[in-house]
Parts: C-alpha cells; structure tokens; sequence
C-alpha cells in the first residue's frame, strides 16, 4: 500500500509543481498577469488553475492520512500566487515524506469513510479508498490543472506530466 500511495502522491505533486513552474515562466515571457493565469478555467462551471492545485495537494495528504489512520493537517486554501502555491506542494511533500512503511501496513483493510457534500458518507477499505478514489482523483485534478496550462498556451507535452522515471 505504501509503494502504491506515497511515491505516487510525491511524483504526482513533483510534476504538478514542474508544469506549474513552465506556466509561470510562459506568463512572465509573454507578459501575461500571472494571477490571471491562476484563475483560468476549461469552463467555466469548472474550478480555477489554483483550486486544481489546492485540490491535488488536498487529496495527497488526506489520502496518506487516512490510510495510516491518523489526523491530516488542513490548509486555508488562501493562495493567490504561484510561490504560494509552490509553497503549499512543498508543505504536503514535506508531510507525505513523514510516512513509511510501516505507517500504512494493514491499511489495505482500514476502513475509511468520507463525507461529500453531494453523495454522503462514502465507505471504503483502504485498498478500495486507494485505487478508485484517491489516485484517480489526484490525477483528475493534476490533468486538470495541465489541460488549464495547456489550454493557456503553454507548452507542455505529455513528458512534462510524466515526469522523471524515477
């Protein structure tokens, strides 16, 4: 369950932060407002670039912490610049490295609950938690975030979402 969560959670947030970087170079080279491009949108019933963000790092270390069972820090979901930004992926892979093994052994079988405002209480065991809802929605927003940049005109290619093998 750790090789499965953690690294993924750290390289997922890794290449988020490197295509966010590549945004704020494009915006400084074409002398867009930055903050402008913080609040691009795919559409317009859809979150903004720094929300994309927030909600990347959010399921990253709610997903290690209720995988080990433990209280995950909360963030004020403040940030209007991309250092902010930068700042916050740090802060969560700061907090993701503080896990190991031995912190998510069994969790495979933990049970864990989460509320939605949509859809309840939705109940899972670790395993389940992982695989159809964590990973998948980290990568929907990291996706998001880089449609976003992509869409912005950035150039980004499938290798800047990637990111290093290792």
């Amino acid at each position: 369950m750790y090789q499965a969560s953690v690294p993924a959670f750290l390289r997922a947030l890794r290449n988020l932060r490197h295509i966010l970087e590549k945004g704020e170079a494009h915006a400084r080279e074409h002398g867009e407002d930055a903050g402008a491009l913080l609040q691009a949108r795919l559409y317009e019933d859809m979150f903004p670039l720094v929300r994309q963000v927030q909600l990347a790092t959010d399921t990253a270390k709610f997903g290690a912490a209720r995988l080990a069972g433990v209280e995950s820090p909360r963030f004020e979901d403040v940030e209007t610049t991309f250092e902010a930004l930068y700042a916050r992926l740090d802060a969560v892979a700061d907090y993701l490295r503080t896990f190991d093994e031995a912190a998510l052994l069994g969790s495979e079988t933990r049970a864990v609950t989460l509320s939605t405002r949509t859809r309840g209480d939705l109940q899972f065991d670790g395993r389940g938690y992982l695989l159809g809802f964590a990973l998948p929605n980290l990568f929907f927003h990291v996706t998001t975030a880089y449609a976003i940049l992509r869409h912005r005109g950035v150039p980004l290619g499938k290798l800047d979402y990637l990111g290093p093998a290792a």
